[in-house]
C-alpha cells in the first residue's frame, strides 16, 4: 500500500515538473522586440579595488590603478559612457543648503572632496568651489592622482540635463526628504524634460521620503526602491514556477543577478512576457547585485533579453557589447587588459577565501 501511495506520488510530482517546465519554457514565448540597455552607473568612473572594513568607508581611498580619467557622477564621466555604448546614466542627487540639487553620490563631501561635512550643509555655489578629485588614492594614500584635477566638477542638476537632454537618466537620491523629489521635478520642467515620455527612472531608500513623492507625482513614470524591487524579485523567484506573476512586480523592478538566472522562471522571454504584462521593467545585474565589470560577463546575457542591463565599468563592458564604440587607443587597451587580469585575480582569490572559510 505505501509503495502504491510511493508511486502516485511520485507521478504527480513529474506531472507538476512537466507542466511548470511547460507553461515556463522561455523557448516559446516569443522573443521581444528591442535591444539590451545599459545603465551606466555613476557614468564612467573609478572602480574599487577591495571592500572595506571597519570604520573605513571611503571607497575613493581604494580604487584600482587609474586606466582613464573620468569621474563619477561628472559630466566628463557621463558623457564617456554614453561614447562607450551607455543608453541610460544612473547618477546620484543629493540637496544643498540654497535649495538646489548636487550631482553627487555621499551624503558627505569627506571621503571624495577637499571639503567637510554634509552636502546639505553646503551652498551649490560652495560645492563649485571643491575638489571632486582630491581623495581618490590606489596606493593608500601615498599618491592622489586625480587631486587638483576635480575643481569645479560637481555638477548642479540643471547643467546634466542640458547636457543630456535627448538621453534617459536613472535619478537616485541620496537623501529621504520628499522635497527632493519636487526640486528634481522643477528642474525638469525649466528645462522642457518629459521624464515619462523620455524613459527616465527614479529611485532611492526606502518607499517613503522622494519616492513616494515620486510615485504621486508621476503615475506613470519609472519608479523603484531597493526594498519595492527586492519585493518584487524575491516574490517572483518561488511564484514564478507556479506561473505566477506576484502583485508586487506590477509597475515594479525585477533584478535578475548574474549566474543565477536559472532561478527566475521562464528565463529570458517568458520572463520578459510577463514583466511586460503588468507594466515591469527588469534589470540584469551583475553577481550581489553589482554591475558587469568584465567584459566576459556579457556573453551571458541572452540575445533576446531586451531590458537594461547594470553595469559597474562602462569603459571595458560597453566596448565589448558593442565593438563600434570602441575608441580607446593602443596604450589604454593595454592599460585595460592589464587591470582587468588583476581583476580577475582578485576575483579568484577572493572566491577562493569565501570557500575556505569556516563559515561556508
Amino acid at each position: 500500500m505505501k509503495m502504491k501511495w510511493f508511486k502516485r506520488a511520485a507521478l504527480v510530482l513529474a506531472l507538476a515538473f512537466l507542466a511548470s517546465t511547460f507553461v515556463n519554457a522561455s523557448w516559446l514565448a516569443d522573443s521581444p522586440r528591442g535591444y539590451i540597455r545599459l545603465i551606466a552607473h555613476h557614468g564612467a568612473h573609478q572602480l574599487v579595488a577591495q571592500p572595506g572594513s571597519g570604520k573605513d568607508s571611503c571607497t575613493a581611498s581604494r580604487i584600482e590603478p587609474p586606466v582613464h580619467d573620468y569621474l563619477a557622477n561628472t559630466l566628463g564621466g557621463m558623457g564617456q559612457a554614453v561614447r562607450s555604448g551607455a543608453q541610460m546614466i544612473e547618477l546620484d542627487l543629493a540637496p544643498t543648503r540654497d535649495g538646489k540639487l548636487a550631482v553627487f553620490s555621499d551624503p558627505a563631501l569627506d571621503c571624495r572632496t577637499d571639503g567637510k561635512g554634509a552636502v546639505r550643509d553646503h551652498t551649490m555655489a560652495e560645492l563649485k568651489t571643491l575638489d571632486a578629485g582630491y581623495g581618490f588614492s590606489a596606493d593608500g594614500g601615498k599618491t592622489f592622482p586625480f587631486r587638483g584635477r576635480g575643481i569645479g566638477q560637481i555638477p548642479e542638476l540643471p547643467e546634466v540635463l542640458a547636457a543630456f537632454p535627448d538621453r534617459p537618466l536613472l535619478f537616485r537620491f541620496v537623501g529621504t526628504d520628499a522635497s527632493e523629489a519636487d526640486l528634481l521635478l522643477a528642474a525638469m520642467k525649466a528645462a522642457g524634460r518629459d521624464p515619462v515620455a523620455r524613459g527616465d527612472g527614479f529611485t532611492g531608500n526606502g518607499e517613503a521620503g522622494p519616492v513616494a513623492r515620486i510615485r504621486q507625482l508621476l503615475p506613470g513614470a519609472w519608479v523603484f526602491s531597493n526594498e519595492s524591487a527586492a519585493d518584487c524579485t524575491s516574490a517572483y523567484a518561488w511564484q514564478g514556477w507556479l506561473a505566477l506573476t506576484p502583485a508586487a512586480c506590477r509597475n515594479g523592478t525585477l533584478i535578475v543577478p548574474l549566474g543565477r538566472q536559472w532561478a527566475f522562471a521562464g528565463w529570458p522571454n517568458r520572463l520578459t512576457q510577463r514583466m511586460n504584462a503588468v507594466g515591469a521593467r527588469i534589470i540584469l545585474a551583475g553577481p550581489d547585485d553589482k554591475g558587469l565589470d568584465l567584459p566576459e560577463q556579457v556573453r551571458e546575457v541572452p540575445a533576446s533579453f531586451t531590458g537594461h542591463v547594470w553595469v559597474e565599468d562602462i569603459w571595458s563592458v560597453g566596448p565589448a557589447v558593442r565593438p563600434g564604440f570602441n575608441k580607446r587607443n593602443a596604450r589604454e587597451e593595454a592599460e585595460l587588459q592589464a587591470a582587468l587580469e588583476k581583476r580577475r585575480a582578485a576575483r579568484s582569490e577572493e572566491h577562493t577565501s569565501e570557500l575556505q572559510s569556516p563559515n561556508c
